[in-house]
């Protein structure tokens, strides 16, 4: 990422109004999720954003869920389709991985459909054994 743009792990800095429009009408994960859903998982999550440095616009989204010692999951990964090819994706996992790294988590974990090459980047892989994971859905 280059200095066109500013990584930041601060919540405050996080513009919800745009957070929510990108994740409840342009992901494929979070389609139709309510404001009032997206505003309590931004407040019990730790966020990062990144933004043009020139005109302070958001252009990408993460965050993650954590205990803060042991487990976090990589969640919300969004980067405006307008600002997609400039590296954005990468310095936004790569600030991510570097906020979480005194915490010295056992393990990071993450779902995607689509950007397994950029997760690859910072040591995500498949899971060793899948069959060991479960979830529950629609609760």
């Amino acid at each position: 990422m280059d200095d066109r743009y500013r990584f930041s792990s601060r919540t405050a800095d996080i513009d919800r109004d745009t957070v929510h429009r990108w994740l409840s009408e342009e992901s494929y994960w979070a389609t139709g999720r309510a404001r009032s859903t997206q505003d309590a998982a931004i407040d019990a999550s730790r966020n990062y954003g990144v933004f043009d440095a020139k005109t302070g616009q958001q252009v990408a989204y993460a965050r993650i869920v954590t205990d803060g010692v042991t487990f976090a999951w990589l969640c919300d990964v969004f980067v405006d389709p307008t600002a997609r090819g400039n590296g954005i994706g990468v310095g936004l996992i790569e600030g991510v991985v570097a906020d979480l790294e005194p915490l010295k988590l056992k393990r990071i974990a993450l779902a995607t459909g689509d950007a397994h090459g950029l997760y690859a980047k910072f040591g995500f892989e498949p899971l060793a054994d899948p069959s060991m994971w479960m979830s529950r859905s629609g609760v």
